[in-house]
């Protein structure tokens, strides 16, 4: 128990807590460094993601068709259009003379306890696949026939009831795939049934019904001409020109016209947010590399990046990557500069312009710049050996070295306290024994003194 200056008066607690203070200044040191350190840790890492964001962005757009964007056109609603990057100006009519369907049919009506045995589902070109339900009910065999992956699925549909009350069931069995030769034929009976022409085909049996018979599409480019030429595909969608697809839905006698043009602005959109991802990397570089002078009196507060020589670094190789010539084309003539204050400028109107003027050129300077930028951020931020990598990595590891001081601190400065407690303590007691030696020797010195 301690009893705070009891003889002396003295406010040894608060003498003790003084000195602990002042004790405590380099560990407190420490601490604000692990804490200045954690905060420019933070700042590398979003860095770090935003540049690894980038190198993806860049590998893309170092493409040869990077800045590939069309706007395609149908004169009719059933015929769609599609133009990928490798598409160029294209127009042309087609006629739909027929779309691609699925094969679907329908059994007869049949009991509950009819749909057991054995089962052969035949394709078009002769394939055959065995089915055996599970049991004799029409789900059973729906079951069955979807399991098998033969290309026919299958539904159980309710079809009434018998003289008797009795429920009866249907199955509509549809192709998963259009096209001719999607067909198939259902039997009763083991393949070797089909083979021999003893078996029962169910799609044909009297009650069953053909709903739709499975065909392909067929549409034709350039009719009327002595270039005419017939497209037919199991599927709906034609490849009619390099990177441009139609699709039909509809037959279509009339000619139908399709266009696909370059979009200027979806091309300068491309390259418009791929520099403002550089941009912005750049800017927050500056922002963190700026140091506040504060007026007299008043301390300068330094940027998390001030200083830093790799943040710099990948500063500049981030501007050289931009601005440095393409084959001695300066950037600017296709709309991208850094302003005299270093910060980067896209110009959308005059990438448009160079699109227009020269789109083979400007493709190749765009995909040359996004090259280049790839090739920086790579060397940058490559989570093995990547410069801002190791400098998070040695950042991290001198904060882990300067955990291990501040818990150092902890025990010297509990030993500090510890010692200053019994220093005072002491004191405490050797003043009590002056006071104590004190008055004897005052009650001493009374009893020599004459009463009278």
């Amino acid at each position: 128990m301690k009893i705070d200056g009891l003889v002396s008066g003295l406010n040894t607690a608060e003498l003790i807590d003084s000195l602990m203070k002042v004790s405590a200044i380099p560990q407190t040191l420490l601490s604000n460094k692990i804490t200045d350190r954690n905060a420019v840790i933070s700042n590398l890492q979003s860095l770090n993601t935003s540049l690894q964001s980038l190198m993806d962005k860049a590998k893309t757009a170092r493409g040869a068709d990077s800045l590939a964007a069309f706007t395609p056109r149908s004169s009719a609603e059933s015929v769609t259009v599609t133009a990928g990057s490798t598409a160029t100006a294209f127009s042309t009519s087609i006629v739909v003379d027929a779309v691609a369907t699925a094969h679907s049919v329908v059994t007869a009506a049949a009991g509950a306890d009819a749909w057991g045995g054995t089962f052969t589902l035949v394709a078009a070109d002769g394939t055959m696949k065995e089915i055996t339900p599970a049991g004799a009910r029409p789900q059973d065999l729906a079951k069955a026939i979807n399991a098998a992956g033969a290309g026919v699925s299958a539904t159980v549909v309710p079809a009434g009831v018998d003289a008797s009350g009795a429920p009866l069931s249907r199955l509509q069995l549809t192709a998963t795939e259009t096209g001719a030769a999607g067909a198939f034929t259902l039997h009763s009976g083991a393949p070797a049934d089909v083979t021999a022409g003893t078996s029962t085909d169910v799609t044909a049996a009297a009650g069953s019904a053909l709903l739709r018979q499975g065909a392909d599409a067929q549409i034709r480019l350039f009719a009327g001409t002595s270039a005419e030429q017939i497209l037919t595909g199991a599927s709906n969608t034609f490849t009619v020109a390099d990177g441009i697809d139609v699709t039909v839905s509809e037959v279509s006698a009339t000619p139908v016209t399709i266009t696909v043009t370059p979009d200027p602005k979806a091309q300068t959109a491309v390259a418009q947010e791929f520099t403002a991802i550089i941009s912005k990397i750049l800017a927050g570089i500056d922002k963190g590399s700026k140091a506040t002078v504060g007026e007299t009196g008043q301390k300068t507060t330094l940027g998390v990046f001030t200083g830093d020589s790799t943040v710099r670094a990948l500063r500049g190789a981030l501007a050289s990557a931009v601005q440095a010539p393409v084959d001695g084309t300066s950037p600017s003539t296709v709309g991208i500069s850094f302003d005299k204050s270093g910060v980067m400028q896209f110009d959308a109107e005059k990438f448009a312009a160079a699109m227009a003027e020269d789109p083979d050129k400007t493709q190749a300077v765009f995909s040359q710049i996004a090259g280049r930028v790839e090739d920086v951020a790579k060397q940058y931020s490559d989570k093995y050996d990547g410069l801002l990598t190791t400098r998070i990595t040695g950042q991290e590891t001198e904060v882990r070295d300067l955990k291990k001081q501040v818990e150092r601190w902890d025990i010297r400065l509990e030993q500090r306290r510890n010692a200053l407690e019994r220093t005072y303590s002491q004191l405490e007691v050797q003043l009590s024994s002056l006071q104590s030696q004190s008055s004897w020797l005052s009650s001493q010195l009374a009893g020599l003194t004459p009463k009278n």
